[in-house]
């Protein structure tokens, strides 16, 4: 099942906590802006990393990205960063901040 997780960070870039936003079936998870940020607001959190997994290839699908760039833009409106958004597959990962799309 893919898991996805938000890991929220302090105005150091120390990790405050992480939490799971959403499991999902066996090839897809539904995120929604309001289920990211809503702990990230409560903890006061400045930065924020996504976390997701893939069954096998970590290479982003299509509605990663839409839903990569959506919180991107979000965060930018309530003021807190996404920094990165990793997909781990099975012994890979594809970091959006490494490939320039964040």
């Amino acid at each position: 099942k893919e898991i996805f997780k938000v890991v929220l960070l302090n105005t150091k870039n120390e990790i405050i906590t992480d939490i799971d936003i959403s499991i999902g079936t066996l090839n897809s998870s539904l995120v929604h802006p309001r289920e990211v940020f809503r702990e990230a607001i409560r903890r006061s959190s400045n930065k924020i990393i996504l976390i997701h997994n893939h069954r096998q290839d970590a290479t982003p699908s299509a509605e990663d990205k839409v839903v990569t760039n959506r919180l991107v833009k979000c965060g930018d409106i309530i003021g807190i960063e996404v920094i990165d958004h990793i997909i781990i597959g099975d012994g890979l990962y594809f970091s959006f901040k490494e490939n320039m799309l964040i």
